[in-house]
């Protein structure tokens, strides 16, 4: 069983920044890739970016590229996502996901389905 809590959402208004972390407990970090997802109200839950195990590969949805930085620290069992010039269409709720061992396929690490242990989430609200 793995445990995911994030942390640092929050209102900020629209060019602001904020960093998400997540913590996780339960399994060897190391050996997984980590993902942050986003779900708005009426919306399907939708990929934002994945790091792969090692911290040695990054991949991020169209959306977001230039503007949002994921990052990892395995001595900490800590997935980060700092969010840059942020819009009022970055507005969901933010969870981070336990992913797929040890593989960075991009069908693969884009899919929900792909990870086994999720976070319950932290808001971030973007004002304009």
């Amino acid at each position: 069983q793995v445990q995911l809590v994030e942390s640092g959402g929050g209102l900020v208004q629209a060019g602001g920044s904020l960093r998400l972390s997540c913590v996780a407990s339960g399994r060897t970090f190391s050996a997984y890739t980590m993902g942050w997802f986003r779900q708005s109200p009426g919306k399907e839950r939708e990929f934002v970016a994945a790091i792969s195990w090692s911290g040695g590969n990054t991949y991020y949805a169209d959306s977001v590229k230039g503007r949002f930085t994921i990052s990892r620290d395995n001595a900490k069992n800590t997935v980060y996502l700092q969010m840059n010039s942020l819009k009022p269409e970055d507005t969901a709720v933010y969870h981070c996901a336990f992913g797929p061992y040890r593989s960075f396929t991009r069908v693969v690490i884009t899919t929900t389905r792909q990870y086994d242990y999720w976070g319950r989430g932290t808001q971030v609200t973007v004002s304009s």
